[in-house]
């Protein structure tokens, strides 16, 4: 698996060539309304915002963000120009968390070259580089067939299967993984037997990722390498992707579990494990 991160003075360096990048704009909120207000407030001049509930999933059910299917995603990124030749950068409003989630369904669906911005929009702003406002524009269609199984993804069952045999990491606040508050889903606590790694374990204070050696650093402290069978997952898939993408990094392979806790609940038989 090929992590791809470029920092913002790469992507304008690239955006200035005669044949740049295409950009995707994926700054969400969990809970809050889209992005879309602030694209139109600013962007990377040129870039074309993604809407991560309703473009980079399918309706909730079983599962908050459950996967989108192979057709809605290849009508959707064609929409927004992606074909199969042409990098794709993908960028948030600062910690990787939800341009992740492109990054992941591209890879997943057999797109080869996907990169995120490291530190996203805020990294952008900060270093002073130009910004567009204003509404999105349609591009030319691209030519993206989306075909499933480029990436490893597991299902409630393989989760815990890992869990046992290999290491399953739970990318959530410790308070959620332990229990002790759960302000999304209807029962709190983790999958029995996952580890707690909060993506924010990945990230420095102004969002951009970790050096890959520090990551592995810390990987191995949590008993995460290289020839370890791992998995991520978190309330719904979309922050776990960040772990799978920072793994990546590491030079370790990860798989996503994408139905992730809110799914995982939604069988009263399978069991729940609070604390640490």
């Amino acid at each position: 698996m090929v992590s791809l991160l470029l920092d913002c003075h790469e992507l304008a360096a690239q955006l200035a060539t005669e044949d740049p990048p295409l950009v995707l704009d994926v700054r969400w909120t969990l809970g809050g309304p889209s992005g879309a207000g602030d694209y139109r407030n600013g962007h990377v001049p040129g870039a074309h915002f993604v809407d991560l509930d309703r473009e980079l999933s399918a309706p909730p059910g079983p599962g908050r963000h459950p996967l989108p299917d192979a057709a809605a995603f290849s009508e959707a990124m064609r929409r927004h120009g992606v074909d199969h030749s042409r990098l794709v950068v993908a960028y948030d409003a600062a910690t990787g968390t939800s341009a992740a989630r492109a990054w992941w369904l591209l890879r997943y669906f057999g797109h080869a070259n996907v990169a995120l911005l490291d530190g996203g929009y805020a990294a952008w702003v900060a270093a002073g580089l130009p910004v567009e406002e204003g509404d999105d524009r349609d591009p030319a269609p691209g030519d993206f067939d989306a075909r499933p199984g480029g990436m490893p993804l597991l299902d409630a069952g393989g989760a815990a299967a890992i869990a046992r045999s290999g290491v399953l990491v739970d990318a959530r606040a410790p308070e959620r993984f332990r229990g002790e508050t759960e302000p999304v889903d209807p029962v709190a606590g983790h999958i029995p037997g996952a580890r707690n790694f909060p993506a924010q374990q990945t990230e420095n204070p102004d969002g951009t990722l970790l050096s890959p050696e520090e990551l592995r650093r810390r990987y191995a402290a949590a008993g995460i390498e290289p020839s370890t069978s791992v998995a991520v997952y978190c309330g719904s898939g979309v922050v776990a992707t960040e772990g799978v993408f920072a793994m990546g990094l590491a030079g370790i392979d990860a798989a996503l579990y994408a139905g992730s806790w809110s799914e995982w609940i939604t069988d009263p038989n399978r069991p729940v494990e609070v604390g640490e």
